[in-house]
């Protein structure tokens, strides 16, 4: 199968990159949550965000519910694409989408989380019931998300459009939608949420956070998510995280060059992405111009 086709398998679930869901990206009756080409857009289309998945998916196993919730009930040993590719849609559709979109992805998602309840022991020993609403977990998994897409582009793709506070005011729209109580808005209050997690001794390492990173660092897929390019990616993700989450993750940061190796790795994949056809971008700049064209023969 050629590199394209892969990797759009392995972010869509689609060996094109366009299942139904990024075909309806194109349709609706509105802009969407977030502005063509504001900060969200923009981060979300970069290459920056494959090594954005990595870091947010080692950083968010430092919670022990969160990675509770996706231990009992994920298929991610199984299925690693799958929900990868479940992940996408959502980021997405709530992206691009229209409203009408982001919502009914938004509620789809809800639904599989219903079910996800649980118990899991604490950093300090305790245990703790869970579900998938509760409030430090929804908020920690908010934070890490937007932590890792906004650090990985401004390391590996340059300044966000607005700045870093334009990005994490964006994307709290994103949060909300997710009931996360008072999303943060600026790159300070963000980091200083996180860094609250680990001061109240939230966060743990251990045995399966462990078992996480080994996933990470060499997952069972071959031919789509193996070899040096993942090695590469995998590495930098690493590089970009803060020592002291580091330290809990038990990871260390490469002495090689691996973020400079990673940008000059992404341009390639994104020239083999872009050589098939349209992305969930271009999709919606369809929707867009469609409903500036109509505004405009209304107005004539």
């Amino acid at each position: 199968m050629p590199l394209r086709a892969r990797l759009l398998t392995a972010l869509s679930g689609d060996p094109e990159g366009a299942p139904a869901w990024v075909l309806r990206l194109a349709e609706g009756d509105d802009d969407g949550c977030f502005a063509e080409d504001g900060p969200a857009w923009t981060v979300h289309a970069g290459m920056g965000t494959l090594v954005a998945g990595i870091r947010a998916l080692l950083v968010q196993a430092l919670h022990p519910g969160a990675l509770a919730g996706v231990q009992d009930w994920s298929r991610y040993r199984e299925d690693p694409l799958g929900r990868l590719a479940g992940t996408v849609r959502w980021v997405m559709c709530v992206t691009y989408g229209s409203r009408e979109q982001a919502d009914a992805e938004t509620r789809r998602v809800a639904r599989l989380h219903e079910r996800v309840r649980g118990a899991y022991t604490a950093g300090d020993g305790s245990t703790h019931s869970y579900t998938a609403a509760d409030r430090d977990l929804v908020e920690w998994v908010h934070l890490a998300f937007t932590d890792a897409f906004l650090t990985c582009h401004e390391s590996l793709e340059g300044p966000v459009p607005g700045g870093a506070d334009a990005y994490v005011a964006d994307w709290a729209t994103a949060g909300s939608l997710m009931h996360v109580p008072d999303p943060p808005r600026t790159a300070e209050d963000l980091r200083a949420r996180m860094h609250g997690f680990l001061e109240r001794g939230e966060l743990a390492g251990g045995a399966h956070v462990d078992e996480v990173v080994r996933f990470l660092r060499r997952p069972k897929t071959p031919g789509v998510m193996m070899g040096v390019g993942y090695r590469v990616l995998f590495a930098a993700a690493v590089a970009t995280i803060p020592r002291e989450y580091r330290t809990l993750l038990g990871v260390r940061r490469s002495p090689l060059p691996v973020l400079t190796l990673a940008r000059m790795l992404l341009p390639i994949v994104r020239r083999s992405l872009e050589s098939g056809g349209p992305r969930a971008n271009d999709r919606a700049r369809e929707r867009l111009a469609r409903l500036r064209h109509a505004q405009t023969e209304r107005t004539a």
